[in-house]
């Protein structure tokens, strides 16, 4: 998976993803924490990679980015472990 930074500082942080399910999920785990202020991502146009940006308050933007994807990995492996106890 290609992710590409194209801004970054201490509280906020622009990057490139390969698809928009990963972006729509990155969103929506990252506006569930309380120091993030600012999490969406845009497309120029649908041929485009699109573009998250993430601006926190009080805790280093890598840190909750690094917590959200633990966070929806657990939550898939959960999923994968239920979907597995289906008879």
């Amino acid at each position: 998976m290609e992710i590409s930074v194209l801004k970054s500082s201490k509280d906020e942080i622009e990057m490139s993803l390969e698809n928009v399910t990963l972006a729509e999920a990155l969103r929506v785990y990252l506006n569930k924490d309380s120091s993030v202020t600012f999490a969406a991502w845009k497309r120029e146009h649908p041929s485009e990679k699109p573009i998250i940006k993430v601006i926190t308050r009080g805790k280093d933007v890598k840190k909750v980015i690094n917590e959200a994807i633990s966070n929806i990995l657990k939550d898939l492996d959960k999923v994968e472990k239920d979907f597995k106890s289906l008879k």
